[in-house]
């Protein structure tokens, strides 16, 4: 083919660069969980992973990736957990800078979907606030996976919730909270297949508030609810549709048998 015919290949665009973390560890996406009902919210938040962690042990040796913001990091150090938080961009450590600067955690800033980590080098790995904004998710869950020798928790919004609603609440959403981004929503079995695929199983599922977060923002009254959000756990509407849900994903363990406990 004569060379003015020829067609120039062009180069394979750069892959996605996944940055939701960055805004996530700002010191404006904290103001969202400022003031009483804020903390209660954390506080729902930080019980429910603990409680998820409890069966591994103490002292265990857990990745946070995204989780520059320091909802989990500061709870987990302070239960004696051995905490490596990952961020996309060196900034990303901030508002942890304390737990690094004493030792109790530390910092490495690389590509959320390309873990610089060996296999099965941490007992847990974590993410939260970045599975629904993540448009490589299940590039997510897989790295997670492939670095964790117990299992993973991660967060996500669900549609099987009131969150169905979210498309007509947004506007209210972006009027509370000013900053708020687009997020995705997930059914639970995609979420699970995700993480089957990775031969992690077992989920274990504990879901936080039957009123989407942003209702309780606009409340504005802790007591108030805390205490709606207890009776709608007490009548089974939040393990029927709660929403964020904070899951847990665990690998194989071998049993006597020559298969896998877990395994399908």
């Amino acid at each position: 083919m004569p060379e003015s015919q020829s067609t120039a290949i062009k180069p394979a665009p750069p892959p996605l660069q996944e940055t939701a973390d960055i805004e996530s560890s700002s010191d404006d996406y904290a103001r969202r969980f400022a003031g009483p009902v804020g903390r209660w919210m954390l506080a729902v938040q930080e019980r429910a992973t603990l409680a998820l962690l409890k069966p591994f042990g103490p002292g265990l040796r857990i990745l946070d990736v995204g989780g520059g913001h320091g909802q989990l990091a500061f709870p987990l150090c302070r239960e004696g957990h051995r905490v490596t938080v990952l961020g996309s961009a060196p900034e990303c450590a901030r508002r942890i800078r304390p737990l690094i600067d004493n030792g109790s955690a530390r910092f490495v800033a690389s590509d959320v979907v390309a873990l610089p980590f060996p296999d099965r080098s941490f007992d847990a790995a974590i993410s939260f606030r970045l599975l629904t904004h993540c448009r490589q998710w299940p590039s997510l869950a897989a790295e997670l996976c492939r670095v964790a020798r117990e299992a993973v928790i991660v967060d996500y919004p669900t549609s099987q919730s009131v969150n169905r609603l979210a498309p007509k609440l947004f506007a209210a959403k972006k009027k509370v909270e000013v900053n708020t981004r687009p997020w995705r929503l997930f059914t639970h079995a995609e979420v699970e297949d995700a993480f089957r695929r990775q031969g992690f199983g077992r989920p274990r599922l504990k879901k936080q508030f039957f009123l989407p977060m942003v209702v309780h923002r606009m409340l504005r009254c802790r007591p108030l609810s805390a205490g709606l959000e207890a009776g709608f756990r007490a009548v089974g509407l939040t393990r029927l549709a709660g929403s964020p849900v904070i899951g847990r994903y665990e690998r194989p363990v071998p049993s006597r048998f020559g298969r896998p406990e877990g395994a399908e």
